[in-house]
């Protein structure tokens, strides 16, 4: 006969890969590195590289104390500018769409889990937790690799953006590259996407040990005897025993208490 905690091991593999994925999507919205590009004008880019993210550029420029000193030379910008291309701008809403539904899937998943550990009289209720929980975790692995994949064919294509002149910036790079970020971004949403999977993929046996986790003592008449899943079942199952003349505890004495 299974038992019930025996029965979500590959839920538990799926929450792991599921926070190790959402730890990676938050550090891919962060993250400045999602385009690389290599530029020849060394005047302001002292270190010929530009750094684009989703919610800024940054560059290495020189401090004109030393030149031997540089510092990270950032400029933000959001969806109201207009030079913003739109797979940026899709990249800054999805990804924290993405960030909250996965948030919210571990949530569904952890509550899923408590109920296999800790047990509860309706265990029917536990493949619900897991199946909500693995929609959104699937929901947040699409929405990280949408603009993640659009911006990495943006990179293949060698597409420019047209930054004012008060960035610094060229608007086409010799050459660009795609960043750390695009990769983390791939790799999270691969472990989301597995994750939701493994949630989605519970299934509760029909026969489960009534030792597996703790019962009330409505649920257990005598020890394997009896195992019931919903009040009606329980209710039957206790009315059918009183209604006979003798009722034997578990030890085969007869139990005057429920005569």
């Amino acid at each position: 006969m299974p038992y019930l905690a025996h029965t979500a091991n590959s839920q538990l593999a799926g929450f792991a890969f599921a926070t190790v994925g959402w730890i990676l999507g938050l550090i891919t919205t962060g993250l400045v590195q999602w385009r690389v590009w290599y530029v020849s004008n060394a005047t302001i880019i002292s270190s010929g590289i530009a750094w684009i993210g989703i919610w800024q550029t940054c560059f290495f420029r020189d401090i004109l104390v030393s030149s031997n000193q540089k510092v990270m030379y950032c400029q933000e910008f959001s969806v109201q500018d207009s030079f913003v291309p739109r797979e940026i701008f899709v990249a800054q809403g999805l990804m924290i769409v993405a960030i909250i539904l996965g948030s919210v899937g571990k949530a569904f998943s952890v509550f899923g889990l408590k109920n296999v550990y800790q047990g509860r009289p309706n265990v029917t209720v536990i493949p619900r937790w897991f199946i909500a929980g693995g929609v959104l975790t699937m929901l947040s692995s699409m929405c990280i690799i949408i603009p993640v994949t659009w911006n990495l064919h943006s990179v293949v294509n060698n597409s420019s953006i047209y930054f004012p002149s008060s960035y610094d910036i060229p608007s086409s790079p010799e050459k660009q590259e795609v960043g750390a970020a695009i990769t983390v971004g791939i790799v999270s949403a691969i472990l989301l996407f597995i994750s939701g999977a493994f949630f989605l993929s519970y299934k509760l046996p029909y026969n489960l040990d009534p030792n597996v986790f703790p019962l009330s003592s409505d649920d257990i008449l005598c020890d394997g005897l009896s195992f019931t899943t919903s009040e009606t079942s329980r209710t039957r199952s206790i009315a059918s025993r009183r209604s006979s003349n003798h009722i034997l505890n578990c030890d085969g004495i007869p139990n005057e208490a429920l005569n």
